[in-house]
C-alpha cells in the first residue's frame, strides 16, 4: 500500500450505521444531551462562583471538573453530531484529528489528576477537620488546580507528537466517531506494537498513579467515619465524599476497559460504546451526582430557580 506523510493525510470517519432516519434519531438524543451536559455543569460553575457559601475548596475543585466536562464534550461531540447530519462519510485532515486527539486525552489526563486531588481534599476535611483551613488554603487550592491542568496537556504532549511521525498506509478510514487512538493506530504502516505497548504503559500510570491516592485517602476516610460514635455523624461525613467516590467509580471504570489494554487497536464497537460512556455519559451524570446528593446545592439551586421565576413574572 501507498505510503502517505501524515501532513496531507485526510482521515474518513465511519460514526455510526444504520438507515439516514435512524442517524436523524441519534442527532436528537445526542444533541439533547450535549445541552443537558453544558446547562448542568453551566449550572455548577455559576452557583460556585457567585455564592459565597459554596467558595471552599471542595466546590472550587468542582468547578474545575465542569469546566473539564464541558470541554472533553464540545471535544467531541459537534464532531459527532456532524457526522450523523451528513449523508456522506464524514472526512477531518490529520491536523484536526491529532488536535482533537490531544485535547480530549489531556483534559482527559487533567480530570483523572483532578479527581485524586479531591479526594485529598476529602481525607483533610474529615481525618483533619480542626486544620482543613489552614490546609487547604486557597493558594494551595489555586496551585493544586493549575498542576491538574498543565500536567494533563504536558503529559500527553509526547504521544501526540510520536503519532504524527509516524506514517500511515491506505485506506484512511476510521470507524469511530471521533479521532479516537487505537483506531488511527490501524492505519500505521508496519509494526506499531512498541508504541502501543508505551501507550498502554502510560495509560496505566496515569489511572493506577492517580488512583493511588484516592485508595490511600478512602482508607483513611472509611477508618475515621467507622470511629466517629453516632450515626448521624457517620452519615454527614459520608455524605461529604460520597459524591465523589460515585464520580471515581464511573470514570475508573470506563476508562479502565478503554485504554488500559495492550493492544490499542481491537474492537471498534466495543470502543465506540465506552467513549460514549467517558464523552456523553459521565459528563451527563456528574452534575446530577454531586448536586442530588448535596443538600446545600439542592438548597441553593431551589433558592435560584425561586428567584428566577420570581423575576419572570414581574
Amino acid at each position: 500500500m501507498l505510503m502517505v506523510f501524515p501532513g496531507i493525510l485526510e482521515l474518513k470517519l465511519l460514526g455510526f450505521s444504520g438507515s439516514q432516519d435512524f442517524r436523524h434519531l441519534l442527532f436528537f438524543i445526542f444533541f439533547l444531551l450535549y445541552v443537558v451536559i453544558i446547562i448542568g455543569n453551566s449550572v455548577i460553575i455559576i452557583m460556585v462562583c457567585t455564592n459565597h457559601h459554596l467558595h471552599s475548596p471542595m466546590y472550587f475543585f468542582l468547578s474545575n471538573l465542569s469546566v473539564m466536562e464541558i470541554f472533553i464534550t464540545s471535544v467531541v461531540i459537534p464532531t459527532m453530531l456532524g457526522g450523523l447530519v451528513t449523508t456522506q462519510i464524514q472526512t477531518m485532515s490529520f491536523g484536526a484529528c491529532m488536535a482533537q486527539l490531544y485535547l480530549f486525552l489531556s483534559v482527559g489526563t487533567s480530570e483523572f489528576v483532578l479527581l485524586a486531588a479531591m479526594a485529598v481534599d476529602r481525607y483533610v476535611a474529615i481525618c483533619n477537620p480542626l486544620r482543613y483551613s489552614l490546609i487547604m488554603n486557597h493558594q494551595v487550592c489555586l496551585w493544586m488546580a493549575i498542576t491538574c491542568w498543565a500536567f494533563g496537556f504536558l503529559f500527553q504532549t509526547w504521544p501526540i507528537v510520536a503519532t504524527y511521525h509516524l506514517y500511515f498506509c491506505g485506506p484512511n478510514t476510521l470507524n469511530h466517531f471521533y479521532c479516537e487512538r487505537g483506531q488511527l493506530l490501524r492505519l500505521t504502516c508496519g509494526d506499531s506494537r512498541f508504541q502501543q505497548f508505551v501507550l498502554f504503559l502510560m495509560a496505566a500510570f496515569i489511572l493506577f498513579g492517580t488512583l493511588l491516592p484516592t485508595i490511600i485517602s478512602y482508607t483513611y476516610i472509611i477508618c475515621t467515619i467507622l470511629r466517629i460514635p453516632s450515626a448521624s455523624g457517620r452519615k454527614k461525613a459520608f455524605s461529604t465524599c460520597a459524591s465523589h467516590f460515585t464520580v471515581v467509580v464511573i470514570g475508573y471504570g470506563t476508562c479502565l476497559f478503554l485504554y488500559v489494554k495492550p493492544k490499542q487497536t481491537q474492537a471498534a464497537e466495543y470502543n465506540k460504546m465506552i467513549s460514549l460512556m467517558t464523552s456523553v455519559v459521565t459528563p451527563l451524570l456528574n452534575p446530577f451526582i454531586f448536586t442530588l446528593r448535596n443538600d446545600q446545592v439542592k438548597g441553593i439551586l431551589i433558592d435560584g430557580v425561586k428567584q428566577l421565576s420570581h423575576f419572570l413574572k414581574k
